[in-house]
């Protein structure tokens, strides 16, 4: 039996404690030990973002960190952020603007998409281009989806101005 070691991690809002072989990616200790399977395994070299996940607020990929060095910190998985609500509105321009296909990537690209919109403003279409590119996609010619970011930040950027 190979060695383990003890980490506790904050995942979706709840304190997991568990005994992991040092050697275990984030990626696998979510998917295999969690059941979070929202976050998926692609390139596994931290090129393609469907393994991203949220890490202290900072979308990070997964397939390249290990459980190990998450101990201590709080991850957001999609399953988090879909169920705390915290990205309904990306979600639903997703949907309306048919900015997904297989959804494979959808994961990663939503969790890029947050990141992006969380300073607030109205990014510029070259803008969130810039931050998906380390999100790949087969299925869509990203033109939907750069559109579901950009009507969202722009919705965001009206309530906000309307709520002062």
């Amino acid at each position: 039996m190979s060695e383990q070691v003890s980490i506790t991690v904050k995942v979706n809002g709840s304190i997991v404690r568990r005994m992991v072989e040092p050697r275990l990616t984030l990626l696998d200790f979510l998917r295999r030990d969690l059941g979070l399977t929202g976050t998926h395994a692609g390139c596994e070299m931290g090129a393609c973002g469907a393994c991203l996940v949220s890490l202290e607020g900072r979308a990070v990929h997964s397939c390249l960190m290990l459980a190990v060095q998450a101990d201590d910190l709080s991850v957001e998985t999609i399953e988090g952020l879909s169920e705390n609500g915290s990205i309904a509105d990306l979600q639903a321009a997703f949907f309306e603007r048919n900015a997904l296909q297989c959804g494979y990537c959808t994961p990663g690209v939503l969790i890029t998409a947050r990141d992006c919109l969380s300073t607030g403003g109205v990014p510029s279409r070259d803008e969130i281009r810039d931050a998906l590119s380390g999100n790949y996609c087969r299925c869509t010619g990203y033109e939907a989806i750069v559109d579901a970011i950009e009507v969202v930040a722009r919705m965001r950027a009206a309530n906000a101005e309307g709520s002062k």
